[in-house]
């Protein structure tokens, strides 16, 4: 444990619908004979305090994983985007400092994911920082104080979904990843999948 995410939780972003991969869970979906939940907590675990992994559906099968949340989705409707799941997160994660958030459908994360993270936020002075790769914005993969709950809340009730305004808002900054630029492969697709499965075997 490095001594900059010795107050750092993680979150799983497992909330989604997989409406682009045939409606599955895309965290149980298999990746080199293992869900792909596994890979990213493999990842992610080592960097991190504790696991928390947001799911409104199969929680008994991501439990094993890490402290299951729901979203909220009861008061705000169904499957309204990963902000609730991170306000769930925040929630859980109150006695942390920082909540290093990633989705569930980046199995080849970087090991140095929530130092970079945090670093990039502290030495802005910043309560947030988000992953940029290669010119590529990676909005869900971000570094949180958990400090933000309150305000995340606000925005939420006031009906706003989108990640990136929130991240503006909040004063994030950008944490540059341009050395590992597939670290950040996303597998919303069976066509992303077959490329992941490709791309695990080299």
């Amino acid at each position: 444990m490095v001594d900059a995410t010795s107050a750092a939780a993680g979150l799983i972003l497992a909330g989604g619908q997989g409406s682009r991969m045939n409606q599955q869970d895309k965290g149980l979906v298999t990746l080199g004979g293992e869900p792909m939940v596994a890979h990213v907590a493999r990842r992610l675990a080592p960097q991190v305090t504790r696991l928390i992994i947001s799911a409104n559906r199969h929680q008994d099968r991501y439990a094993p994983y890490g402290q299951v949340v729901e979203d909220g989705e009861r008061e705000l409707g169904a499957f309204q985007g990963p902000l609730l799941g991170i306000a769930a997160g925040l929630l859980a994660a109150q006695q942390d400092d920082w909540l290093v958030v990633v989705p569930c459908d980046t199995p080849f994360l970087p090991r140095d994911l929530a130092v970079r993270l945090i670093a990039a936020a502290t030495s802005a002075n910043a309560p947030l920082a988000y992953a940029v790769a290669g010119g590529q914005r990676h909005s869900a993969c971000m570094a949180a104080s958990t400090r933000l709950l309150p305000g995340l809340l606000a925005y939420l009730q006031g009906g706003d979904r989108k990640v990136g305004l929130w991240q503006a808002r909040s004063g994030g900054v950008e944490a540059r990843f341009d050395d590992a630029p597939d670290a950040f492969m996303n597998v919303n697709t069976p066509e992303e999948l077959a490329a992941a499965e490709r791309y695990a075997s080299q």
